[in-house]
């Protein structure tokens, strides 16, 4: 285990010594931290929680959202905006949401009090600045923080948007009836005040140096409309299908795991936006055919998520109707390990915490299932590969500063054989079994070109070391679905490998580790108990694991909880728990008229952040 103490001595610690006492600017430390490994966007955010600690409120970066060609605008002069998202929209409430495909619907009417810009950098959204320790309203220790809300805003409905709005979203999701996935991100505050309607004043339990991540980005941040829940307790379903917002837009209609349509809001704060008079988002079909939809026929005028083969890709985009936007991620493609068993039933329920997996619960048979896939073979076949898209063993991945080093990439299906003879699963006929208990696997995933080939590499690998692999696919609305009566979803994982990705969501990506974290008496593990409502899908239980992310989303110093981030990783990496397979990009297609400079793509936002400003681009 890493030893708590910080090296006061290394370059990255004197260096930000010198930037939290003035000795450097801003710009050398950037200069200083990049040179030094860290990623932009993680130097970034790095910054921004040391200017936040600066007595001199200058200090603290401005950022805003990119607005090109906004000002002179015409609200709705830009007509019907097409767009193509196979993954289909289902419903658009982000914090009863397990998947991007709904949260990405959502951006268009809920917000949250800031985003994350494309660098990694806070912009204000619906206050007026981000709060920070020279102006007072961040505590210097991060146990308080007091944001001052946006005057003269209202809901599409019309009512005001006040600081009891904020309160309200927080009691919402910290509501275990409420079944909210965003709870994790929420626990650590302990009382938000409304001070009155335009100032919210959160108090946390303790230290939170993560203390803007519950108020950032749509998919956590999403605020929630009071007065629409406290004239009816049980509106979350018609909300969920219609929510009332105070985004650019508003339902036209919604017909799940199909299409949405959505127009104007015209009580949209900024006049001249949005540009578009209608949205309509069409879900279903494949992503070659999303792609070829927007660059060889120009039905339509984006295409979210071309996961296709690099020779799909190549073809699609020959078409001279739209370009290509490549932005990385630190999303990953992993394979996930159930560590209970999801064949036996107890009390009711399949995959239950305490029963565990007949042949994974082996560390010996997780090792060789690890290093018998061609990782390398898989990136650079169906994927980018090289530096675009490499193949990666870790998690954590796309943050230069939080890589770990002590992971090597490992192909070798002649030591998993070895492995497995040694730990005594010998062959009987093609398949390997061990007091009689075959080794024979279910694998999921969701309906995808890309992943069906990746299950078939996958599915050959491990019959070279006697693993038979039993392939199947479900259709993404019902992978991603967490309503508690479907068997299918991911959080029942009621099979025994489960694929799919995602990655941090922010430059200090706690709420991403908690994919392995199983909390007080396993709270966080999926559970007929919970309604299967939990991040921790895999029902991996280490208590060390556990402990550490405890103590890193405490950690104030940026260098110490680096450390602790990749020790994290190393946690499940070597463990086994799941085998990541490569570090994704997002390929986006969108039309050439297009305006990417305000599309605006990054890391740590969805695709659809700031569609209040995506218009033409100017002649």
């Amino acid at each position: 285990m890493l030893k708590r103490t910080t090296d006061e001595s290394g370059p990255l610690s004197q260096l930000f010594a010198a930037y939290r006492d003035g000795s450097i600017s801003r710009r050398r430390f950037m200069a200083g931290a990049t040179a030094l490994g860290m990623a932009s966007g993680t130097a970034l955010a790095c910054a921004n929680t040391v200017a936040a600690q600066s007595a001199t409120p200058a200090a603290s970066p401005v950022a805003a959202r990119p607005t090109a060609g906004t000002d002179a605008q015409k609200r709705g002069a830009g007509g019907d905006l097409r767009m193509l998202q196979w993954q289909a929209i289902s419903q658009l409430s982000p914090h009863t949401a397990t998947g991007i495909k709904d949260t990405l619907g959502a951006t268009l009417v809920l917000e949250p009090l800031m985003h994350f810009a494309p660098d990694g950098t806070l912009i204000a959204n619906l206050v007026t600045a981000v709060p920070s320790v020279g102006d007072g309203t961040l505590a210097a220790d991060y146990s308080s923080v007091t944001f001052s809300l946006l005057p003269d805003v209202t809901w599409s409905d019309g009512q005001p948007f006040t600081a009891n709005d904020v309160r309200f979203t927080w009691q919402w999701v910290m509501d275990e009836a409420n079944g909210s996935v965003s709870a994790g991100y929420y626990a650590g505050i302990l009382e938000i005040e409304v001070v009155d309607d335009l100032t919210a004043e959160v108090t946390f339990i303790g230290p939170q140096p993560t203390w803007y991540l519950p108020f950032t980005g749509v998919e956590v941040g999403a605020l929630y409309p009071a007065h629409v829940f406290e004239a009816d307790p049980e509106a979350i379903v018609a909300f969920s299908n219609n929510p009332i917002g105070t985004g650019p837009f508003i339902v036209e209609s919604l017909t799940p795991d199909d299409q949405v349509i959505f127009i104007a809001n015209e009580a949209y704060r900024e006049p001249t936006k949005p540009f578009f008079s209608r949205v309509i988002i069409k879900g279903g079909g494949d992503a070659a055919s999303a792609g070829r939809a927007v660059f060889q026929t120009g039905e339509y005028d984006f295409a979210w998520n071309l996961a296709v083969e690099p020779e799909v890709l190549a073809q699609i985009a020959e078409g001279d109707l739209g370009k290509l936007i490549v932005t990385p991620t630190t999303n990953t493609e992993r394979l996930h390990f159930n560590f209970s068993d999801p064949d036996t039933e107890v009390d009711g329920q399949f995959a239950e915490v305490d029963t565990p997996h007949t042949f994974l619960s082996d560390p010996v048979v997780r090792q060789a299932i690890s290093i018998a896939i061609d990782c390398e073979t898989i990136a650079n076949q169906l994927y980018l590969g090289g530096s675009q898209e490499p193949a990666t063993v870790n998690v954590l991945a796309g943050l230069p500063a939080l890589d770990s080093p002590n992971n090597p990439l490992v192909f070798d299906p002649e030591l998993a054989n070895q492995l497995l003879d040694d730990a005594g699963w010998v062959l009987d006929g093609d398949w390997r079994a061990k007091d009689g208990v075959i080794l024979r696997a279910r694998y999921v995933s969701a309906i995808n070109s890309v992943r069906q080939k990746i299950q078939a590499v996958v599915k050959d690998n491990l019959a070279d070391i006697g693993i038979e692999v039993i392939l199947e696919q479900v259709d993404p609305n019902i992978f991603f679905d967490i309503t508690p009566g479907n068997d299918q979803s991911i959080t029942k994982f009621y099979s025994d490998f489960l694929q799919l990705s995602s990655g941090a969501e922010s430059p200090h990506p706690s709420g991403f580790m908690l994919q392995w974290y199983a909390g007080a008496d396993n709270s966080n593990i999926p559970q007929a108990n919970n309604e299967w409502l939990a991040n921790n899908f895999q029902r991996y239980v280490n208590p060390d694991y556990d402990a550490l992310l405890d103590e890193v989303t405490a950690e104030p110093d940026p260098v110490t909880a680096a450390a602790m981030f990749i020790e994290l990783n190393d946690i499940v990496v070597q463990d086994n728990a799941v085998v990541t397979l490569v570090n994704l990009s997002d390929k986006n297609g969108a039309a050439v008229w297009l305006n990417e400079e305000n599309l605006a793509p990054g890391p740590f936002s969805n695709a659809y952040w700031n569609i209040a400003n995506w218009n033409r681009i100017e002649a």
